[in-house]
Order: structure tokens, then C-alpha cells, then sequence
């Protein structure tokens, strides 16, 4: 297996930011002692989700399980999202500053279509799916 070192593009104050909340979390749940500190957690994360690196490629990167890696990422999302605030809530906020309309980001879901249905064709993907 070939390694390689790359840049990520984001912040310090985003890493920080992950690896606190990930911090507090452990320290709340007095979890034991884990392979990786919260900081290379954070790191780990932020490279699976910016850079779209597979679970295998970055356990290898940072000498653990695919398992581990997997849940670490599960782990750091759902604190993540406990923070973030709930659709009615930020469609309430949007409406008081006075914005027109929000734009919803989403994923595409894959589905099994035949290729006759371009309508849930994605060419960004190359693949049949919804956006949710």
C-alpha cells in the first residue's frame, strides 16, 4: 500500500472547532482511552467529508481499522448534527432576517431506474438517483 500526504483546504479554527466538540463529547461519556485523539478524529473526518476519501483509504492513512474509521466518522456527524439547528428552525430564522427563499442542500440517493428516465439521471454523478 502507497501513502501520500495532502492539503486540506479549510480552516484551523474548523478542525479546532470539530476536535472540541469531540473532546467534550468523550469527556461527557468518560470514554477510555482511544486510538486516535480527537484532533486526528477531527482530522480524519474532515478528510472524509471534504476530500470524499474512502474508509479504507483513510484507515490505512491513519494505521487503524475500517471499522474504526467508519465509526469514528458516524460518531463525529451525529454530534454534528445534534448541534445544527432543525428545518422549521432555520426557515423561522431565514423568514425574521427577511430573506425571499433558502436554498436546501442535499444528496443524491441512488436508485435503480432504467436509462429511458432522464429526469432522475444525474451527470454530475453518472448515475440514476433523487436528490434529497
Amino acid at each position: 500500500m502507497q501513502f501520500y500526504r495532502a492539503a486540506l483546504p479549510l480552516p484551523s479554527q474548523t478542525l479546532n472547532y470539530l476536535a472540541g466538540v469531540l473532546r467534550h463529547h468523550r469527556h461527557a461519556i468518560r470514554s477510555t482511552p482511544r486510538r486516535l485523539s480527537p484532533a486526528r478524529q477531527a482530522l480524519l473526518v474532515l478528510i472524509h467529508l471534504r476530500k470524499g476519501e474512502t474508509f479504507a483509504e483513510i484507515a490505512a492513512g491513519f494505521d487503524i481499522g475500517t471499522a474504526t474509521a467508519r465509526r469514528y466518522v458516524r460518531e463525529a456527524i451525529t454530534l454534528l448534527a445534534r448541534r445544527s439547528p432543525r428545518l422549521d428552525q432555520a426557515i423561522r430564522t431565514a423568514e425574521q432576517a427577511g430573506h425571499a427563499f433558502v436554498v436546501l442542500d442535499g444528496t443524491l440517493i441512488p436508485i435503480d431506474r432504467v436509462a429511458a428516465d432522464r429526469p432522475y439521471y444525474s451527470g454530475k454523478h453518472k448515475q440514476h438517483g433523487m436528490n434529497i
